[in-house]
């Protein structure tokens, strides 16, 4: 599958999983915008794809800066005309246990990897839309999705990111805007120092970043996440279980604690389409039940 003729940017470029995405993209024809704080490491990486016959430009700047970022927008527009895919995937790291970790830490991380997301998506979005067409993937992370000891700041923001993926997906749908999420385990200069050596070679960049084609292609789905590292690949969910019809009465509290094992059970639950599937199953399961009760004559 081609991407040719397709716009990529993607953040945080200059090494590491952003440096394996720019040049897997290039490989299979689009034509990438290298993003990174860095000038020396962006423009070695656009030497790299350029001498691979590749076709790339250097964008330096911070995903916090919007100014920056409108300018990487622009400057993009004015080469190619168009901007069909964004990947975000700039990061930082402020690790320590929740006690220990200080406020400004907490939003330096969460000011990178969520509003630098925000930022970057704000700025393409309009593009996207005026031309009906458009591939945005999240960075998201297994300390998010399930937590990470000495990651608050990390995974708070990583996943938020997933709630930006599932508005925008759905306010994206009607303009084949697609929005997805990838989790990748990477040994990057972020994870180097926590994972032995051997895990490290198998957790080889490149073997997250074919995971891209599926999430920016044409047929790309949509409101996905996408778990990937040593070349394994699975899809986590955001689940609902079926749950258990309390009411409001008096007891209702001591009920709800008495039901917790079928509270949380997990047979039979689902992903719902969007956030009000929640509202308009337990306003259904609460109808059920007073129609029942009313032809009881309770």
């Amino acid at each position: 599958m081609s991407l040719e003729g397709r716009v990529a940017i993607v953040t945080g470029a200059g090494s590491g999983l952003g440096r394996a995405h720019a040049h897997f993209l290039s490989r299979r024809g689009a034509r990438v915008v290298v993003n990174d704080l860095s000038p020396e490491a962006t423009d070695k990486v656009v030497r790299e794809i350029e001498a691979a016959n590749g076709n790339a430009r250097a964008a330096i700047g911070s995903v916090t800066d919007e100014s920056a970022v409108a300018d990487m927008v622009a400057a993009t527009m004015a080469q190619w005309g168009h901007i069909d895919i964004l990947v975000n995937n700039a990061g930082i790291l402020r690790d320590k246990s929740f006690a220990k970790m200080s406020l400004d830490d907490f939003r330096l991380v969460v000011d990178v990897h969520l509003m630098g997301s925000v930022i970057c998506a704000k700025a393409v979005w309009p593009i996207m839309r005026e031309q009906q067409y458009g591939r945005i993937v999240m960075t998201t992370s297994s300390s998010g999705l399930y937590g990470n000891f000495g990651q608050a700041n990390y995974g708070a923001a990583k996943m938020a990111l997933v709630g930006l993926m599932q508005t925008l997906a759905i306010e994206g749908q009607k303009h084949d805007i697609r929005v997805n999420c990838l989790a990748p385990t990477a040994a990057t200069g972020m994870t180097e120092g926590i994972l032995p050596d051997e895990s490290l070679r198998l957790l080889a960049p490149e073997r997250v970043s074919p995971g891209l084609l599926a999430l920016v292609s044409e047929t790309a789905p949509t409101r996905a996440i996408l778990c990937a590292g040593a070349g394994h690949f699975a899809v986590s969910n955001v689940t609902l279980t079926s749950g258990v019809q309390v009411g409001d009465g008096p007891t209702a509290a001591d009920e709800v604690v008495r039901d917790w094992p079928a509270i949380w059970d997990r047979d039979g639950e689902i992903v719902p389409a969007y956030g009000f599937a929640q509202a308009e199953r337990e306003v259904a399961s609460a109808l059920q039940t007073e129609s029942v009760r009313a032809a009881a004559g309770e």
